[in-house]
């Protein structure tokens, strides 16, 4: 018998998961003039799309929730800027950066969904 972890779909974890590579990733980032701010802003919105997706399942309206998860799209998209720019600060760790980047895209379309059917809900 094949046990599958639902992890995968678990997005307070996945989210989780997410700022705590973000985390690991910086966290052995050399940092000089230009990849420092670089850095803390990767670090400030990767990992708040997990702490922005728990307010959101904290969210005392659907409007609040909606707007939360909106919130989540928006720092996914910020993320994968700052990977973008890490990637040309870091050429030799982009198969890193790739992989969090391929995340981050896959959560952007996970919480574009979310926001587009919250949007026919309310038509």
């Amino acid at each position: 018998m094949t046990i599958f972890s639902n992890n995968h779909y678990d997005l307070e974890e996945r989210t989780a998961r997410f700022g705590e590579n973000i985390i690991e990733f910086c966290k052995t980032s050399k940092q000089d003039a230009i990849s420092k701010p670089i850095i803390t802003q990767l670090i400030r919105s990767g990992t708040s799309i997990g702490a922005n997706y728990m307010e959101a399942n904290g969210a005392c309206s659907k409007k609040d929730f909606g707007n939360k998860i909106f919130i989540c799209k928006k720092e996914a998209q910020e993320t994968k800027h700052w990977l973008r720019m890490l990637a040309k600060c870091f050429p030799e760790r982009k198969d890193e950066i790739r992989k969090l980047w391929k995340e981050t895209q896959e959560l952007t379309m996970i919480f574009q969904k979310i926001t587009s059917s919250l949007r026919k809900d309310n038509e």
